[in-house]
This record gives structure tokens, C-alpha cells and sequence, in this order.
């Protein structure tokens, strides 16, 4: 019995298989416009149980002559079918419209914003959206669906945050994302599936406790001073606060932001301009250590945010690429963008 415990439940396989052919029939598409050939309706478990109601209800009142019977049955059944338009056309006609992602890091949760648009001159109640299946693209194990709900008010629009967690690092497409409603009584779910187009970029996770800078390398000219390098730990200009230093010297802005990110005080730095000449700061994957290669470009990531915190030049040596050092943001951008794609 223990052996078959571990065999895939076959609803579960037929489930999914029909998932992925369905999603594949779907448009990749950043903004759709919601028709009743892309919005589906469906009882719910109270609306199964109105309805086996309403059936009693009926064979009583036909049994028993009960005339007051009928008009409640009929009023509820009336009602219902009401409750079934408006539900329906609480999604149909609507507007949805993906804003462009920023980058993240993987593992950390990742949110991008909706926006949804609403036509009529009636607010549009109870819409909540979410990604489908959570489970095939968040990192956290058994990860539920969370929605996220809103009112769009009348003619105008509304902004929603959809959160997943990326488990890998790279070029991702968003995942499928769903849009449901149960307005006015809950007894219809009314849904549409929507595959965006856009892609986001996940970065690698930081190291929390990286070592230090690894030391500056001499330029072409300084040859003659990597001893000097490698023993002090100096690299592009600035070094750490030594006593008897000119406190003219001491890069404070750099200090202070760096003591903001590592939530520590006393990481004095100052700046050593003849060592600038001499000396480039270069982030090499062969320097991250006898480590694996994801680990490796998690330590490499936070070296390079480190970095950039202290305002370096530096560069980047991967086993297929090499950046020249620079700073600035669109330099660490385009590091931490080899560092996610590698």
C-alpha cells in the first residue's frame, strides 16, 4: 500500500494536461478587453444548494397546492436569475491593462501592477485577481493562491498588485493570471483566464553575509604595486579607515549609506587617490570561492550591490563575458542583468 501511495492521482493528471491545452489556446496579450466569449460563469457550492432549494420548494408546493409556495419559489428563482446577469456582467466589458514590471531578486516576492478600467456608469463590485496556478511558478512549497480584490468605480479605473515568488533566477514571462467575481449574492463565480506577454528579470538572490571586497587588481601601468594591493586590501581609491588618517579624507555620504544597508556602525571609509591610479576593482566568479554556481553568482550579486552602495567602479568577469568597470545605475543594471542570464 506504501508504493501506491506515491503513484500521481489521475484526476489530477487529466486536470493539469487540460490546463496546459487550454492555456495554450490563450493570446499572449499585456492589455484585453473582457467579452462574453473570454468570460465564463458557473454555480457555486451555495448555488448548487439554492437550487436543490428551489427544486424542494417547487415538488412541495405542487404536492401540498401551496400557492404561497409558488410565489416564493418563483421570487427566489427570479432573483437568482438577476443575481446571474449582474455577476456576469460584472466582468464582461471590462478593461485590463498590465504595467510593465520592474526587475527582482529571486526568492523575494515579486509585484506587478493592473490596472483595470471601467467603461460604464456603474460601479463594477467584489473583483479579485490572482495568479492560476501558484504552485508552478512561486519558490515557497504549496504555495496558495492569493487574491487580491477591488471595486472599479463608475467610468473610471482602478490599480491592483498581483505577488508571486520567482524560484529561479532569469528572463521569466509573468504567469497566467485569473479575474473572478461572485457579486451580488455568491452564488455564480464568474472568471476569465489571461496570459500577459510581458517578461520580468530576476535577478540572483544576494549572499546576506558576503565576504568583503575582493582586493583591487593592478592596471597595466601599476604592475609593480599588487603586492601592496593584495596585502591591504585597497582597491579604486578608497580603503578603510586606518588611524591617523586626515578626516578630510573620509567619504562620509558613502559611509552613511553604506551603515543604512548593513545596519552596522564604524565602516569608515576614505579615499586613497595614488591607489586609484594603480588599481581596479574587478568581481570575478573565480574569486566567489570553491562554491556551486548559483551560490557563486549570489555572492557575486551582493559584491556588486555592495559596490555600487560605496559608489567603486568596478567591472565583472563571468566565464563567457567581461564588463569594464564603471559605476552608475545603468552599470549595475547591466551586471546584475549578465549575473541573472549567465
Amino acid at each position: 500500500m506504501a508504493a501506491f501511495a506515491f503513484l500521481p492521482n489521475p484526476m489530477s493528471l487529466a486536470r493539469a494536461r487540460f490546463q496546459r491545452w487550454f492555456e495554450a489556446r490563450l493570446p499572449l496579450s499585456d492589455s484585453v478587453l473582457l467579452t462574453q466569449r473570454t468570460v465564463y460563469i458557473l454555480p457555486t457550492r451555495p448555488g448548487l444548494m439554492l437550487f436543490l432549494t428551489l427544486l424542494v420548494l417547487l415538488v412541495a408546493s405542487i404536492n401540498y397546492q401551496l400557492n404561497l409556495g409558488y410565489l416564493l419559489t418563483f421570487l427566489l428563482a427570479g432573483t437568482t436569475l438577476v443575481g446571474m446577469h449582474v455577476c456576469h456582467g460584472t466582468l464582461r466589458g471590462l478593461a485590463m491593462n498590465l504595467i510593465a514590471p520592474h526587475a527582482h531578486y529571486a526568492g523575494a516576492t515579486t509585484a506587478f501592477d493592473i490596472k483595470l478600467t471601467n467603461a460604464r456608469r456603474s460601479v463594477r463590485h467584489g473583483i479579485g485577481l490572482s495568479v492560476l496556478n501558484p504552485q508552478d511558478v512561486d519558490a515557497q512549497q504549496g504555495a496558495a493562491r492569493h487574491w487580491a480584490w477591488t471595486d472599479v468605480p463608475a467610468q473610471g479605473s482602478s490599480l491592483v498588485q498581483v505577488a508571486f515568488t520567482p524560484a529561479r533566477r532569469g528572463l521569466h514571462r509573468l504567469p497566467t493570471l485569473t479575474a473572478e467575481t461572485r457579486f451580488p449574492l455568491g452564488t455564480f463565480r464568474v472568471w476569465t483566464v489571461w496570459r500577459p506577454a510581458a517578461q520580468v528579470m530576476v535577478y540572483p538572490a544576494p549572499e546576506l553575509r558576503a565576504p568583503p571586497l575582493p582586493p583591487g587588481e593592478p592596471r597595466a601601468q601599476g604592475a609593480g604595486s599588487a603586492a601592496r594591493a593584495q596585502s591591504s586590501g585597497e582597491f579604486d581609491g578608497v580603503r578603510a579607515y586606518r588611524r591617523g588618517d586626515p578626516l578630510k579624507n573620509v567619504l562620509w555620504k558613502k559611509a552613511a549609506k553604506a551603515g543604512e544597508h548593513s545596519g552596522e556602525s564604524g565602516g569608515l571609509v576614505v579615499r586613497d587617490t595614488q591607489q586609484a591610479q594603480r588599481h581596479e576593482l574587478w568581481l570575478d566568479v573565480r574569486q566567489a570561492g570553491p562554491l556551486d554556481l548559483e551560490r557563486k553568482l549570489s555572492r557575486l550579486c551582493a559584491w556588486v550591490l555592495q559596490a555600487d552602495r560605496l559608489g567603486l567602479d568596478y567591472g565583472l568577469r563571468l566565464s563567457a563575458l567581461e564588463i569594464k568597470p564603471a559605476s552608475g545605475e545603468a552599470h549595475k543594471r547591466r551586471c546584475l542583468e549578465a549575473l541573472a542570464t549567465c
